[in-house]
């Protein structure tokens, strides 16, 4: 195993760490099943003994279940082996009071007195305004890391660079972030920019999602042509891991192995990393191997947002992301969740009424509206 400083503290985490999110389960098809608990807690002692010192887990991850079974595998001495990091979930916070009861059940779950990263969960602009600065989180977090349930605190992002950086800015104490990252996200989220700006404060960054949900593990054809024709032969996932721990600034990458195939994978590939040690040649192939991907979009949406506001109400550039993410990465499955859990109903394709005012916008010439009848039947 190989370790990196861990930003401003004393300490050494290795550049693989453990998501449990993805935990084995019983139908081995998705993280909804049911957790094969006996194979879990294998999975996260045997990374534990072969060098992963880093655990990630959180409140909601496998309907709740998933805080408990990292606390079962952590028993019999494990606990000790590791740094454990769990999150609070912001989404259900509603009153100040509400931090400590959720952390302390995280305890109780983890069977644990002390957890040694702390994250706030899914910030966002709105969240940090609604949740986090109107409860007063932050005094209360470091009233817990006084009492010592906590041992540092960070966050775990998801919104565009510029609300990543006031989130950075807004609380001079925070010891790490968690961005989601790779080299198909490099100006999404908090992206290259925000990685570079939270390194050059002193942040530990945990990159999450290095294989965007394992669909650059299994590229289309096309993209998978692209590979294979390059003359350095690494199989996409370790193109896709390298690429990250080529970078300085990443401190680790958390991989949600859910197979002890996949731990032994990704365990040979951090065993041959070296920071810098992607030739020139090598990045501009990732760069081909991008293009390739986004070549597949339907439609070239930069997400400029000059087609808003919509006056029917239809969330454009979000509708295009999702079906074209279904396009790039052969993964429609994936689109239809996001589009059926996440959008709401008022802000769907199907309430187009093809007026055009988008399509007369839209810099891009695109024609959204054309779009939208194909992209809610495919997605629906």
């Amino acid at each position: 195993m190989k370790y990196r400083k861990f930003g401003k503290l004393d300490y050494q985490i290795s550049a693989l760490s453990l998501g449990c999110m993805r935990l084995p389960t019983q139908d081995n098809k998705s993280r909804s099943g049911e957790v094969d608990e006996k194979e879990a807690v294998r999975l996260i002692r045997s990374a534990i003994d072969r060098g992963v010192n880093y655990i990630d887990t959180a409140y909601p991850y496998h309907n709740g279940n998933s805080e408990i079974i990292t606390g079962k595998a952590l028993g019999d001495g494990y606990r000790s082996k590791v740094k454990l990091a769990t999150k609070s979930p912001l989404w259900s916070v509603n009153s100040p009071g509400d931090f400590d009861k959720f952390l302390n059940e995280q305890l109780k779950k983890l069977q644990t007195e002390h957890i040694d990263f702390y994250l706030l969960h899914g910030i966002d602009k709105k969240r940090w305004d609604n949740v986090v600065l109107k409860f007063d989180l932050l005094k209360k977090a470091e009233a817990a890391i006084a009492d010592g349930r906590i041992g540092h605190l960070g966050f775990s992002f998801h919104d565009n660079c510029e609300s990543f950086k006031l989130i950075v800015d807004g609380y001079e104490h925070w010891d790490f972030c968690l961005i989601q990252y790779n080299y198909m996200d490099i100006e999404n989220q908090a992206g290259t920019k925000g990685l570079h700006y939270a390194a050059s404060k002193g942040l530990a960054v945990i990159v999450m999602e290095p294989l965007l949900g394992g669909r650059l593990a299994n590229p289309p054809a096309e993209v998978q042509k692209v590979f294979e024709e390059y003359g350095t032969k690494r199989s996409p996932v370790q193109w896709a891991l390298q690429w990250l721990w080529n970078q300085p600034e990443v401190t680790s990458v958390i991989s949600g192995m859910s197979s002890m195939q996949q731990l032994n994978e990704n365990l040979q590939t951090v065993e041959s990393l070296s920071t810098q040690s992607l030739l020139p040649e090598d990045m501009e192939f990732i760069k081909r191997v991008r293009s390739a991907f986004l070549k597949r979009a339907v439609a070239p949406c930069t997400k400029c947002g000059y087609c808003l506001l919509c006056p029917q109400g239809v969330d454009i550039p979000w509708i295009l992301e999702l079906y074209n993410s279904g396009i790039i990465y052969d993964d429609i499955s994936a689109s239809h969740f996001a589009y059926t859990h996440f959008v709401p109903e008022a802000n769907r394709a199907n309430v187009c009424t093809q007026c055009g005012q988008c399509d007369e916008k839209c810099p891009q010439g695109i024609n959204p509206s054309k779009l939208m009848p194909e992209i809610h039947e495919k997605l629906k």
